[in-house]
């Protein structure tokens, strides 16, 4: 078993200890379980936003509630296209 230090404002380590005590367990029980869900729950989409967002190069594009018009794509994706490319490319050198 390993063992992770990490530095987290005083908010935080109280809301954790909050829950864990509420949820009848220990702090390190309840982080560690938390992270696990996190990384189990990460599928290749999630992984690739997360890799452009740490290189600054995240495009948020809202997903709409219905189809939109090959017109309204355009409109929303105008400038993202040679970033989203270029991670692509990117990404594809690296494997």
């Amino acid at each position: 078993m390993r063992a992770l230090i990490t530095r987290i404002d005083d908010e935080l380590h109280r809301e954790l200890k909050r829950r864990a005590a509420a949820e009848g367990r220990s702090v390190n029980a309840l982080v560690t379980e938390l992270l696990r869900r996190s990384v189990a729950g990460q599928d290749k989409r999630e992984l690739l936003h997360a890799r452009l967002r740490a290189l600054g190069r995240g495009a948020n594009i809202p997903r709409p509630k219905r189809a939109l018009s090959l017109d309204a794509i355009e409109r929303l994706t105008r400038g993202a296209g040679p970033i989203v490319s270029q991670a692509l490319e990117e990404e594809r050198a690296r494997r």
